[in-house]
């Protein structure tokens, strides 16, 4: 026989409970990014307008509802399993965990607004993606430097101060997602949905919107990669702390 013996304390399931969404929503949210930049977005510039107008408002809506919810089923249950590993680190250093806390929040809120600047201008050099990932990749350092500088104090883990960065940039990712991405996708959906049925011509604006959503998924699909790395770092590569 075998013996199995489930823990029955509220803490440590709520933990594990955390850690299970977390991780069926990051596999929802990160395999449609996926789905949409390495075959979505080149399987919609072989169709040509009218079939365009048949498969995009029925295919986009259902994946970008999947897409928007799954991003936030990640990021807050991420946050709540976070806020634990800063909780304990703090008690155990004596301290308290506000900056932490308050540090993530206000610098990686600070980079989607300056990465989603970037897109307004929808013209010259900042319509280059070469571009935007050489500024986007200088932002990316600096934050995740100035994170690690406000919060070296000794008594944070690897696993808060890895977080905090991957973490960071997921919070950065939803933001893109809600901010940006389902933003222009619901117009341009709408906007060629009425074109299918009645003729009705798409803006032009449908053209810099499609550009951005473009630039900004992409961003979000090339941040996974340090994001994964990160949420793996955070308990198999000791890189942070003392």
């Amino acid at each position: 026989m075998i013996d199995i013996n489930f823990p029955t304390d509220l803490h440590t399931n709520l933990l594990m409970l955390f850690r299970w969404l977390h991780f069926i929503g990051g596999f929802t949210w990160l395999g449609l990014l996926y789905f949409f930049n390495l075959v979505n977005v080149p399987f919609m510039k072989e169709l040509d307008p009218a079939t365009k107008g048949k498969v995009l408002p029925t295919l986009m809506p259902r994946a970008l509802w999947w897409f928007r919810w799954a991003s936030v089923l990640t990021v807050l249950m991420g946050l709540a399993f976070w806020g634990q590993t800063v909780s304990i680190d703090a008690r155990n250093g004596g301290a308290s965990s506000g900056m932490p806390m308050a540090s993530f929040f206000l610098i990686w809120t600070v980079v989607w607004a300056l990465m989603y600047a970037c897109t307004i201008p929808g013209k010259g050099a900042l319509d280059k993606w070469p571009v935007l990932a050489a500024i986007y990749t200088v932002i990316l350092v600096v934050a995740s430097w100035l994170f690690l500088r406000l919060n070296n104090h000794g008594w944070e883990s690897n696993a808060l101060l890895a977080i905090g960065i991957g973490g960071g940039m997921g919070w950065v990712m939803m933001l893109n997602v809600w901010g940006v991405i389902w933003r222009a996708q619901k117009k341009i959906i709408k906007w060629t949905a009425d074109n299918a049925a009645n003729g009705a011509p798409i803006p032009d604006k449908a053209k810099y919107l499609a550009r951005q959503s473009f630039l900004i998924s992409r961003a979000n699909f090339v941040m996974s990669f340090p994001l994964l790395f990160l949420m793996g770092a955070a308990s198999h590569y000791p890189m942070f702390g003392k």
